[in-house]
């Protein structure tokens, strides 16, 4: 048998050796868990919000203006303020500088002064547009007429604040289509100074006015098509809008996406002004085009027809309303696919209107 005898240096440089690998795996550990944290940071950062951003608009430096038209620096009903006006037959936009937003709080004063001669209907339009492009091809908008606000007619009262998109949503189609449901009364006047709030949060935005603690209008399923954009002062041809003091305050994003899918069986229920109804969709798209089968209340195996745009769907069947008469009717779905999730307005023609959600099965 072979004996191995280690002498007292080469004992005391082995120790050494051994004690120096052992903290240089230490170090080697502490180093990589280092790595580890940093990457998992790195692949779940903590949201970030932008900072508030105010505009006096006591100059014209935080504009650029678009659409045919021109701004101004002027005094109005005793203070500082941009007028925006054009002769043109075009919207004139004033976007402001460095702003970006998808979901968050806008902010302004906004004025309207009545160019239009006495016994002239007069139009009355000024607003805010955001989530908007830069070339105000693509935009959400609320806008107010507070002419309307002291009509004798109804329901030109009732046209007092009201909602479009572009494209393809403007007032017409919208009132049309879905009457009441994108405009409202509010008490505004004219040729002064109005208080707007605008709360912009996923598919959804509110318009206060003058401190109000309740909404005079809600959007439920904005009709723009991006989720991001900037936000643009807006007038209208022919007149003089008045804009100060404006504030952007952006919030954490909502998780919401465009290009849902909507193929798929889909369990949907009717929240209407009539009553509640259940259902269920069997849809099939192919490019923009959506077939496929409505069954549950109002009739089973009913052909569906209809259309999707970037994850926006707009569906139509018929079927037999259900009661002591039955009688042949119509509906029609619109909104939001986000995910196995959607919701919308629905309306049965001539007998109940509301909202509607689904959950696609799996």
């Amino acid at each position: 048998m072979r004996t191995c005898t280690l002498s007292s240096t080469r004992l005391d440089k082995t120790i050494d050796v051994s004690r120096f690998l052992r903290a240089t795996g230490a170090v080697l550990v502490a180093v990589s868990a280092s790595l580890s944290a940093s990457a998992q940071v790195l692949r779940t950062p903590e949201p970030t919000t932008q900072a508030a951003q105010s505009f006096a608009l006591t100059d014209l430096n935080d504009l650029i203006v678009t659409g045919g038209g021109k701004a101004e620096t002027v005094e109005y009903q005793g203070r500082k303020a941009v007028r925006l006006s054009t002769q043109s037959d075009k919207d004139i936009f004033a976007f402001l500088k460095g702003v970006q937003i998808q979901d968050g709080t806008i902010e302004s004063d906004i004025a309207l002064k009545i160019t239009t001669p006495p016994g002239v209907r007069m139009p009355g339009f000024v607003g805010i547009a955001f989530r908007a492009r830069t070339d105000a091809s693509h935009y959400d908008l609320f806008y107010l007429r507070p002419g309307n606000s002291r009509a004798e007619d109804q329901a030109m009262r009732n046209h007092s604040v009201q909602y479009v998109a572009a494209p393809g949503f403007d007032w017409y189609k919208l009132r049309r289509e879905w009457p009441w449901i994108y405009e409202s009364y509010a008490d505004l006047q004219p040729e002064e100074w109005i208080r707007v709030k605008i709360e912009v949060h996923g598919r959804t935005a509110k318009l206060y006015v003058n401190g109000s603690e309740n909404p005079s209008l809600i959007v439920n399923g904005l009709k723009g098509e991006d989720l991001q954009g900037g936000v643009a002062l807006w007038g209208y041809p022919g007149e003089e809008a008045y804009f100060s003091n404006v504030k952007v305050i952006p919030a954490k994003a909502e998780a919401v996406t465009n290009e849902g899918e909507a193929s798929g069986t889909w369990e949907v229920k009717f929240a209407s002004d009539y009553g509640r109804y259940e259902g269920s969709m069997n849809l099939h798209r192919e490019g923009t085009a959506v077939k496929g089968t409505w069954s549950g209340a109002f009739g089973q195996d009913q052909p569906i027809s209809g259309t999707w745009h970037n994850g926006y769907v707009e569906l139509t069947f018929s079927g037999t309303w259900p009661s002591e008469k039955p009688a042949p009717m119509t509906a029609t779905l619109a909104g939001w696919i986000d995910g196995d999730s959607a919701k919308g307005r629905m309306k049965v023609e001539g007998r109940a209107d509301g909202q509607w959600t689904a959950l696609r099965k799996k």
